[in-house]
């Protein structure tokens, strides 16, 4: 067990802001390139918090440094939540056991300790970036706020049009809220390298708490399909109406989610593709893409 976050000074301005990243080991070397092209092109950003597991602390510890801290999730998610290695996967990855909730993976987990962090650092702006992105280009975490509001990334009426698990996990982040059963047209808010505002992620936990009659980590994980994004978002526009939010389409990041490994030819190809908003690009590991080629494209 580590010693319990400590929150950073109360005196911090609300502009501050903290870049968040949940990983695992086997993104290991992925987050650490991460850490590298944030340390290259990232400003305005007071720190970088990583949300492992409790197993994966040690191995983490080697990317902490004055601005970034390894955070265990044993210290922001409750006590009765425990993981051990899954034997579905030989022992390869974990599963998160308790007696209040199915057993959740770790695309779960990772998106609970997305929300607990709020209530445990002071910074007031939370960019979250998965850690397979990489930063090309110079940005500024101050550029996520305009006129003291802050830029919720929403496509509208998106999830109608694509279908897919995605319109049951907007489903369940309406009964999660209390929302009524007749659905809005069901916007998308998912995405890498977004922004949530800490004060509204806490006020969102007291309203679940207020609606469901008990904490929130077993009001989000038993249903197990969720997504964090989506509930965010329906909270800042179905339950405060857009309150300290301007809204925006456009994502940051060029993610390539699916098809053959990408040489360094593809890679190419990947970030000229990138418009002149994005700064980043996001390669999942299923593709096979090799590391070491993604480090010379990126030049760290």
């Amino acid at each position: 067990m580590t010693t319990p976050l400590e929150p950073n000074r109360e005196t911090r301005s609300e502009q501050r802001a903290a870049l968040v990243t949940p990983s695992y080991a086997g993104d290991f070397e992925r987050c650490r390139l991460l850490c590298r092209t944030v340390d290259r092109h990232i400003s305005g950003a007071d720190h970088h918090y990583i949300l492992v597991s409790g197993a994966d602390v040690a191995r983490f510890r080697d990317l902490e440094g004055p601005r970034r801290s390894i955070v265990d999730e044993r210290d922001i998610l409750p006590p009765w939540l425990h993981d051990l290695p899954d034997p579905l996967s030989l022992f390869r990855r974990r599963v998160w056991f308790s007696a209040r909730i199915p057993p959740l993976r770790g695309w779960h987990v990772q998106q609970l300790r997305r929300i607990a962090i709020a209530q445990h650092v002071s910074e007031q702006v939370l960019v979250y970036c998965d850690s397979d992105v990489v930063f090309l280009k110079p940005f500024d975490l101050t550029s996520f706020r305009r006129d003291g509001n802050l830029r919720l990334y929403r496509r509208d009426g998106a999830l109608q049009r694509e279908g897919g698990e995605h319109l049951e996990w907007f489903a369940n982040a309406g009964k999660v809220l209390g929302l009524p059963e007749i659905l809005p047209a069901p916007n998308d808010y998912i995405s890498t390298v977004i922004a949530w505002s800490r004060d509204t992620v806490l006020a969102m936990l007291r309203h679940i708490e207020a609606g469901r009659g008990g904490d929130w980590v077993t009001a989000i994980a038993r249903r197990r399909r969720f997504s964090e994004c989506l509930i965010y978002g329906r909270y800042v526009d179905e339950v405060v109406q857009g309150a300290g939010h301007f809204n925006d389409d456009t994502p940051l990041c060029r993610v390539y989610w699916s098809g053959p490994e990408l040489g360094a030819e593809g890679l190419e190809k990947l970030a000229a593709s990138m418009t002149p908003e994005q700064v980043a690009i996001g390669i999942q590991s299923f593709t096979g893409t090799d590391l070491d080629t993604v480090r010379r494209f990126a030049g760290v």
